[in-house]
């Protein structure tokens, strides 16, 4: 891209805000809490239960200066204008749900490059989307992956709530009036927890905020 990474980076902040914008047309709301929480300067792993397609715009527009990564399902690398160019060329990992293999080595990849420049990684452990919010039990493939490459990163537990009813009646409609919250949690430092502890914890706290 002209302009290089600085150029690509500006421009995906630009779509995200245009994205959360067409939303706000409905009569939708966006709530931040928890910026104290971030850390500059060093590597971060965003941990967030799942509810939405709609959970990444507000999520990666609020984190620009953290530049967001995210680890996304293959399929999305085409067919979405500007979506899919950005999760090929932005630094995210494309993994093939089919293929443990692949999906490993393109995690670990996104693992160093976070751990190299102090850029952050968005995973959503649930690995598909909760339709009704109700959380699903999480995954710890891909963020055990994470927390072994990344290995000064803070996790940094997020909780989402509501993005699943701008969608609750399928693409179309689109719900009206919808207010989302985004919370982020205290920074947890990965060096100072075994997996299954940290695993465990952040499942609790992401959980444990979600109304349904």
């Amino acid at each position: 891209m002209i302009g290089g990474y600085s150029a690509h980076h500006k421009s995906v902040k630009l779509l995200n805000k245009l994205l959360v914008d067409c939303t706000r047309i409905l009569g939708t709301t966006y709530t931040y809490s928890g910026h104290e929480n971030l850390i500059k300067n060093v590597p971060l792993i965003f941990v967030s239960n799942h509810q939405s397609m709609y959970d990444i715009s507000p999520i990666e527009y609020d984190l620009s200066d953290y530049h967001p990564k995210f680890i996304s399902k293959i399929e999305l690398g085409k067919g979405f204008p500007s979506i899919s160019y950005n999760l090929r060329n932005g630094g995210s990992a494309l993994i093939d749900r089919k293929n443990g293999k692949q999906a490993i080595e393109e995690i670990k990849k996104l693992a160093l490059y976070i751990q190299k420049n102090n850029y952050s990684a968005v995973i959503f452990p649930e690995g598909t989307r909760s339709k009704d919010g109700t959380p699903k039990a999480f995954k710890e493939n891909g963020l055990k992956v994470l927390t072994k490459y990344a290995k000064d990163a803070y996790i940094i537990p997020v909780t989402l709530n509501n993005t699943w009813k701008l969608n609750r009646y399928g693409i179309f409609p689109m719900n009206v009036g919808t207010k989302i919250t985004i919370q982020y949690h205290k920074p947890l430092k990965v060096s100072e927890y075994k997996f299954q502890e940290i695993l465990e914890l952040t499942e609790k706290v992401v959980t444990e905020s979600i109304t349904t």
